[in-house]
Formats: structure tokens, C-alpha cells, sequence
């Protein structure tokens, strides 16, 4: 049986684009299509289905980027506020894995890339033991763990969530492509210079990184 990333592809059509005018995006919508971030999978879960713009040809649902730029930014703003020392960022999806250490890293922020110790926020005797006030989720499927002991702890929880995922208990959603190479590396790029521009107040701040330092290798 064939998983999600066979159904998943980073190579958008023409005929994806959603009509956005120049400037009203963090970055050109043509760098949000080339990445295949608007691109989920054929299944749909109900919980998504408000962010989704329209059903290809071959059956794959296309996201909205604009409330995928709309969300990554209010993303941005509210763990602008938390202490960067207590965000939490996770991954087990392998093209997850090092976006999240670049994003954490750029920001101040903690990760916990591969794979996640079970009780690390639930266990005060474990060497892994850690008290954030925020968790990022890559996919809160594959995440599962970290995301079950963040509800039961009582923090937020921000989520990169694709077409099939279930949001219930994520609380600030950002619609995504979140098991593509490119389209990872392009949401935590993104969303690490904007947490870095809300500290700043709004203002342009120095940012060398490019999307392709966030790339996983093939």
C-alpha cells in the first residue's frame, strides 16, 4: 500500500495558480507554487476541508495559499512573544528533520528532529526531559507522541497540517504541504525570518539563510 508521500507531488500545474495580486504574500506565489506547498494529498479530512482552494485533475487537493501565508504569519507574531529557549520544534518525517533543526536554531528555539522520546515533556527522570511552553508540530500524525504530551501538559500547539491531517488538537493550524522536500524547507524558512521580523517589531532584519539551506538531501 503505497503511503503519503507517493501521493504527494512538488511539481505544481499552471493552472494551480489562485489569482493573488503582487505583494499581497510574505514571498511571490510563484515561490509558494514551485515548492509544491499548496500541493496535499487525494484523501481529505473534514477538519481541513476550509482550507482547501480546489480538487486537481489527478484527484490532490490544492491548499490556499494565501490563508497558508495568512497563518504563517500570525504563527510568526505569537511565538514571537514566547521565550525562544521554550518553543519546541519536532519532527519524525525525514524531509522534516533538518528544516526543523535550521528553523530552531535560527530563531534560538529547542528541536527534537528524528525521533521523540516518549515522556520527555511528561517525565521529570528522563535525561530528555524538557519544559517548553510551546510546541511546533510538523505533522501532527507522525508527530503523535510529542503532540499527545503537549495536550496533556497543557501548551499550545502550532501545526504544519496537510490536506488528511485531523487539527483537533493543534491550535494554531498552518495549512501545508508537510511530507515534501521542498515544501517543508520553504514553510520553515519562511516561518523562521518572520518570527525574527515580529522580534524586530515588524522591521527588516538580517537574513542570509536561503530555502535551500533548509532542504534535507535527497
Amino acid at each position: 500500500m503505497p503511503d503519503d508521500e507517493t501521493m504527494v507531488q512538488e511539481t505544481p500545474t499552471a493552472s494551480d495558480a489562485q489569482d493573488i495580486r503582487p505583494g499581497d504574500l510574505l514571498i511571490p506565489e510563484d515561490t509558494y507554487l514551485t515548492s509544491g506547498v499548496h500541493i496535499g494529498t487525494q484523501q481529505k479530512s473534514a477538519s481541513m476541508r476550509r482550507f482547501v482552494y480546489k480538487v486537481r485533475f489527478d484527484g490532490l487537493h490544492v491548499l490556499d495559499v494565501k490563508e497558508t501565508d495568512r497563518r504563517i504569519r500570525l504563527a510568526a507574531k505569537f511565538l514571537a512573544r514566547i521565550p525562544a529557549e521554550k518553543i519546541l520544534a519536532v519532527s519524525q518525517r525525514q524531509y522534516g528533520q533538518k528544516p526543523v533543526r535550521i528553523f530552531a536554531k535560527t530563531i534560538g528555539a529547542v528541536s527534537f528532529a528524528e525521533r521523540f522520546v516518549p515522556g520527555c515533556l511528561t517525565n521529570p527522570n528522563l535525561v530528555e526531559y524538557f519544559e517548553p511552553k510551546v510546541l511546533v508540530v510538523t505533522d501532527p500524525a507522525t508527530d503523535q507522541q510529542a503532540l499527545s504530551e503537549a495536550v496533556s501538559i497543557g501548551i499550545p500547539v502550532v501545526g504544519l497540517c496537510d490536506v488528511n491531517n485531523e487539527t483537533r488538537n493543534v491550535d494554531l493550524v498552518i495549512p501545508a504541504n508537510n511530507k515534501g522536500r521542498v515544501a517543508l524547507a520553504t514553510v520553515y524558512w519562511l516561518l523562521a525570518r518572520e518570527v525574527l521580523r515580529a522580534r524586530a517589531g515588524g522591521a527588516e532584519v538580517e537574513y542570509p539563510l536561503s530555502i535551500e539551506d533548509f532542504q534535507a538531501a535527497l
